[in-house]
């Protein structure tokens, strides 16, 4: 991690600790009334927060998806190999989905805070989730101006825009270069934003818990830390276990070699909580493990946008979460359809540190959830993030060698190490 990022955790503990010291005294001391007037005043902090992180979605989701979708180039060339990773994308993040929708619904973390949702808000949501049938759902997808999905985020309707046009930029080549390139800046420019915006975080942390410690002192929220965490822990084991499974049959006992060349990439990811701070290192393992470097080169780049797998799974998990905490009511069709929208909304989202939160806050506010939940689980992201960052390196590496498998460009890791060896003669730089 880097000392930013060291420094940032820090100060979200200690903004915890503090919420969880202003909110104990207030709850203990002070009379009900001043308790409310207290914690809707302390609220505004979480809200400065909030308003910081929906305001760069709409660009982050639009510009990443665009740069994402045109740089796979000709479409007829890359068409094939495209074909095979993105079905893999696709049936990885499914099932990355629908694990954190089995989990949370079995162990429901969050309905300990049932009692933090007011009758009459809801009474107002639930009426509001239930109009939410197919017909209004396909009918919202498409957007009648995307001038307008930007300034409602609208994150659905943002998405359909942004596969059209990476789509249509893709499809006319060279002409697009400049203004890929140009797009591919300004994604740049907004995933700095997201940096700067987390930089409120510690104080988006202390008035969500001081808020809620004061309103409904300590026990409660430590029992509700506990579930969640341990919950999610048997979400990613279960991932783990379908991915493995799946890279067996697959690769057979290459999957062992490719486990034990992939480790080094792992440990790095989970210590500091980003899959991309080892995109380098990755690619040279995968090549030395046998992949060739045209699949390499072109698989692993784009699952760093469509293959986020636990990232996926915690989107689902924490999203639901957040609904269970504040009593909004979800059911099976409605979190269904959660998980459509999470599977298009996840592909906009680069592998950087808690860039999903980003997605999960725009979930909520479109499922009329309260986003403000989003600040509950700040104090415990970080770990979580360990693990969502080690597995997206796994799914990433079985992604890029079972297309090498399936291309029979999969070679054999003795006689490419030899082959390295024997050009490193003259020359004793790898890659």
């Amino acid at each position: 991690m880097s000392k930013n990022g060291s420094r940032l955790t820090v100060y979200i503990f200690l903004s915890m600790i503090l919420g969880i010291v202003v909110g104990y005294l207030v709850h203990a001391n002070a009379s009900t009334e001043t308790i409310q007037k207290f914690s809707g005043n302390i609220k505004v902090l979480t809200t400065i927060f909030l308003r910081l992180v929906q305001m760069i979605i709409a660009p982050l989701v639009f510009s990443t998806l665009v740069v994402g979708i045109a740089k796979l180039g000709d479409l007829k060339t890359v068409g094939r190999i495209g074909g095979k990773a993105m079905l893999w994308f696709v049936s990885a993040s499914l099932v990355s989905l629908l694990i954190g929708l089995f989990w949370v619904n079995l162990m429901k973390p969050g309905v300990g805070f049932t009692h933090q949702a007011d009758a009459a808000a809801a009474s107002e949501v639930l009426s509001k989730t239930k109009s939410l049938t197919l017909t209004d759902f396909v009918s919202h997808v498409f957007p009648r101006s995307i001038v307008e999905a930007m300034a409602t985020n609208e994150i659905l309707q943002i998405v359909i825009f942004s596969i059209f046009f990476g789509i249509a930029a893709a499809a006319i080549g060279d002409r697009a270069k400049s203004l890929v390139k140009a797009m591919e800046t300004f994604s740049h420019i907004i995933l700095k934003m997201v940096g700067y915006v987390m930089n409120f975080a510690p104080i988006g942390v202390f008035g969500a818990i001081a808020a809620v410690v004061a309103t409904y002192g300590l026990q409660s929220i430590l029992l509700v830390y506990i579930k969640f965490f341990g919950a999610f822990l048997l979400g990613i084991a279960s991932l783990w276990l379908v991915l493995f499974i799946v890279g067996y049959l697959i690769l057979g006992n290459r999957l062992f070699e490719l486990i034990r060349r992939i480790f080094n990439p792992m440990a790095i990811a989970f210590s500091t909580t980003s899959s991309e701070a080892v995109f380098p290192k990755l690619v040279e393992e995968l090549e030395t493990f046998g992949c060739k470097n045209k699949i390499v080169a072109f698989t692993l780049p784009l699952g760093y946008s469509f293959n986020l797998d636990g990232s996926m799974m915690y989107m689902t998990f924490a999203s639901i979460f957040i609904a269970q905490v504040y009593g909004v009511p979800l059911d099976l069709g409605t979190q269904l359809t959660m998980l459509l929208v999470l599977m298009l909304t996840s592909k906009g989202i680069a592998g950087v540190p808690r860039a999903s939160l980003v997605v999960v806050t725009a979930t909520c506010a479109m499922f009329d959830i309260p986003p403000e939940g989003i600040a509950l689980i700040l104090p415990i992201d970080h770990f979580c993030d360990m693990f969502r960052s080690m597995t997206n390196v796994i799914g990433n590496a079985l992604a890029t060698t079972a297309v090498s498998k399936w291309e029979g460009e999969l070679g054999n890791p003795v006689e490419l190490e030899n082959a390295y060896e024997a050009w490193e003669g003259g020359n004793q730089t790898k890659i």
